[in-house]
């Protein structure tokens, strides 16, 4: 029996336009990553601009109405709804939120959007300083200029030291 010696020379020619797509510099379609970084940060001003102001209707406008809000310390949530209600309960008047601008890393989903990750504060109202901190996962989707966020994942609540 002989061997088909195309069967590896396929597989070589697919994993080779494999890794040309995954090593390729990732862009979104017309968006320089600076320009990108500059949008979703902007996007990220405003919508916690919204939530520090405690403007309900602003901050729900920046999540898809079938979001995905998964926190490693209240569970997950799966509508704009729960989002913007779990905010106007626990963090209305009760919380800030300050974003560790150098954490922040943005990286384009091709096709879709933008991944955006970092380092967040939560500070109490009524003290001095911020007490927590957390890190931070939010996919923005893209959907003809109109963006919003489809999935959140915060996650490594701790409180800062004194």
């Amino acid at each position: 029996m002989t061997k088909n010696p195309r069967p590896p020379l396929l597989l070589a020619l697919f994993l080779a336009g494999w890794a040309e797509g995954i090593c390729a510099q990732p862009q979104q379609e017309g968006t320089a990553p600076e320009e990108l970084a500059r949008t979703v940060n902007a996007l990220d001003r405003e919508i916690f601009d919204a939530y520090n102001r405690c403007d309900l209707a602003k901050f729900g406008s920046y999540f898809s109405a079938d979001v995905e809000f998964y926190h490693d310390q209240s569970g997950l949530m799966r509508s704009r709804e729960s989002v913007v209600e779990a905010t106007k309960k626990f963090i209305c008047g009760k919380v800030r939120r300050e974003l560790v601008q150098s954490t922040v890393e943005v990286y384009p989903m091709k096709g879709y959007g933008a991944l955006q990750m970092g380092t967040h504060r939560f500070c109490e109202l009524t003290a001095p300083k911020c007490g927590g901190v957390a890190k931070f996962v939010h996919l923005w989707q893209n959907d003809g200029g109109a963006w919003r966020i489809t999935r959140v994942i915060s996650y490594d609540h701790q409180a800062l030291q004194p």
